[in-house]
């Protein structure tokens, strides 16, 4: 009850709510943020599909990713994977997803087996980005400028567990701060391994997913913001001359290569609907937290109507209903196969 990084989302976002329609009074139309960012379907808010935005971010910084359809054959499916050169381990997950669901590490053919028989989906395979530094930088830029703002800048660590050499993995998780909150996913996904002992020091991952609702941790690096970092986001935003809002979670060698503009990959851009997440796992109290949320809901609401007036139109409402439906229901499925 006192942890409000651990409310509902409902819960969460209810008290400031008002200011949000209090936009869409404004703009005139319940989807103002559709135009926010005009090459991705309904500007990135939820359920838009990654071959869209990797296609617009420059191939370079992007992972070797190939494109699976479900109800392909295993053969096909192997056939594929070995004509674009992957080798074991890769990261699968669905082209349209959230959250981490049903984001997986694939190290053998029978995982892979296992994962194309479950999913109901077109999914990607991905190679296994291992620079060893993840973090997420969020950035809007009002159309008019030139430059733009990183508001925020955090570092990731993922859900895991350090062996001692005596622990099974089971009392690992359950002494883990964070993830014996997670005691029914983590029988789910690790179940079959909670008798092993894990070597001391050894590294065992819980999850590959560096999400909040997935357990990874965040450390703030506001203090790391500088014009170094803002000049190559500012590049990036003017790539495709579309991406006006959103959220790059981001590979690297390390804090300083990524502020060069070096070695480092875009693992994904999420739009509108991303989530300024340095407001979690700081130290941060609510009201700090609701401050960030409004002032990049004024942005976005800026951004949005300057694109509406010069040409983006916003959506209808029911299209923008249609599209969430079918979203919804889409989502719904993964979980149930999650």
């Amino acid at each position: 009850m006192t942890n409000w990084e651990l409310w509902n989302f409902y819960v969460l976002y209810f008290p400031i709510s008002p200011v949000w329609f209090w936009y869409c009074l404004r703009s005139r139309s319940f989807w103002f943020f559709s135009s926010s960012n005009p090459s991705i379907a309904f500007g990135g808010f939820h359920g838009e599909g990654k071959k869209e935005m990797y296609d617009q971010l420059p191939p370079h910084l992007v992972p070797r990713t190939i494109y699976i359809m479900h109800d392909w054959s295993f053969e096909e499916v192997k056939k594929k994977i070995t004509e674009a050169g992957f080798r074991y381990p890769f990261i699968v997950k669905p082209d349209i997803g959230m959250k981490g669901i049903l984001f997986r590490k694939i190290d053998s053919e029978d995982q892979l087996h296992k994962y194309h028989e479950k999913v109901p989906v077109e999914y990607i395979v991905q190679d296994l980005v291992e620079m060893p530094v993840e973090v997420s930088v969020f950035y809007y830029r009002y159309p008019a400028e030139q430059k733009g703002v990183v508001s925020g800048f955090i570092h990731k660590e993922l859900l895991q567990v350090k062996g001692d050499g005596k622990l099974t993995l089971k009392q690992l998780v359950e002494k883990h701060p964070r993830a014996k909150f997670r005691m029914e996913e983590m029988e789910h996904r690790h179940g079959h391994r909670f008798d092993r002992i894990l070597h001391e020091e050894e590294i065992f991952y819980l999850s590959y997913a560096g999400n909040h609702n997935r357990g990874a941790h965040f450390t703030n690096l506001h203090k790391e913001i500088d014009e170094d970092i803002h000049t190559v986001f500012d590049k990036l935003s003017h790539y495709n001359g579309k991406f006006f809002y959103g959220r790059y979670d981001i590979k690297t060698n390390s804090i300083e290569d990524l502020k060069q503009g070096k070695n480092f990959l875009i693992l994904e851009f999420n739009g509108s609907g991303a989530e300024p997440n340095h407001i979690y796992d700081c130290n941060m109290g609510l009201w700090k937290a609701y401050g960030i949320l409004l002032q990049h809901w004024k942005a976005l609401y800026r951004i949005s109507r300057y694109n509406h007036k010069n040409g983006t139109p916003y959506w209808s409402f029911k299209k923008g209903m249609r599209f969430l439906r079918e979203a919804d229901k889409h989502f719904k499925l993964l979980e149930k196969f999650d």
